[in-house]
C-alpha cells in the first residue's frame, strides 16, 4: 500500500485518503488500477492509473500519486501531496496553438475547482509534443500530444482531487464533460 509494508503501522490519515481516493467515481471511459507508489519521495505513498478507451482506442493516459509525510514537508507546505501525469494524443492543428501549453493548465485547475478541490502550492508544466515523419516514412501521419505533470497540497477530502484528475484526463482526451448530476454507471477496474 506505501513505502512501508508494516500495515499494523500505517497512519489514521493517510488510510482515510487512500479510501477517500478510491471512493472517487470514475466515468465510464476510464480503466482505472493500482500500480506500486514511488518507494523514496515520501514515507507513505499510493498510486492509481487509468487509461481512456474509447471504443477499444486508448486516447489517454495518466498516474495519480498520493504521498504522506506525517512530519510534514516543507515544500509541500503540508503532510499530503497529490502528484499527477497525464498524456492524450491532440489534434496537430492544436499542437501548434501558442497558447495551448496555458489552456492545459487551465483545463487542470479547472477540473480541481468544478471538483471543489481546495489546494494550494500547486506546480507543474505542460509538454506539447509534435511528429512529423520525412524520407522513406513520409506517409506515416502527423502526430501530436500534449502531458501534464504537476504536483499541489491538497485540502479536505482526497475524494474530489483524484475526481479532478479523471475529468482532466477527460479533458484531455477530448471526451464531452458529464451533464451535470449524471453518474457514471460502471467502474471498471484494469490490472498493472
Amino acid at each position: 500500500m506505501g513505502a512501508r509494508t508494516n500495515l499494523e503501522g500505517i497512519p489514521a490519515p493517510f488510510s482515510r485518503a487512500v479510501d477517500e481516493v478510491k471512493r472517487a467515481v470514475a466515468r465510464p471511459e476510464l480503466e482505472i488500477g493500482e500500480m506500486p507508489p514511488p518507494q523514496r519521495i515520501a514515507p507513505w505513498a499510493y498510486a492509481m492509473t487509468a487509461d481512456v478507451v474509447v471504443s477499444g482506442a486508448e486516447l489517454g493516459t495518466g498516474r495519480f500519486i498520493v504521498l504522506h509525510d506525517p512530519a510534514g514537508n516543507e515544500a509541500w507546505n503540508g503532510t499530503f501531496r497529490c502528484v499527477t501525469f497525464a498524456r492524450a494524443e491532440i489534434e496537430h492543428e492544436m499542437a501548434t496553438d501558442p497558447l495551448i501549453t496555458e489552456v492545459g493548465w487551465s483545463w487542470l485547475t479547472d477540473a480541481l475547482d468544478d471538483a471543489g478541490a481546495t489546494y494550494r502550492s500547486e506546480a507543474g508544466s505542460i509538454t506539447v509534443v509534435r511528429s512529423e515523419s520525412f524520407g522513406t516514412m513520409v506517409d506515416d501521419e502527423a502526430t501530436a500530444q500534449i502531458e501534464v505533470r504537476a504536483s499541489w497540497t491538497p485540502d479536505g477530502s482526497l475524494e474530489s482531487h483524484a475526481g479532478a484528475w479523471m475529468e482532466l484526463l477527460g479533458k484531455l482526451a477530448g471526451l464531452p464533460p458529464l451533464a451535470p448530476g449524471v453518474v457514471p454507471l460502471t467502474r471498471r477496474r484494469a490490472g498493472r
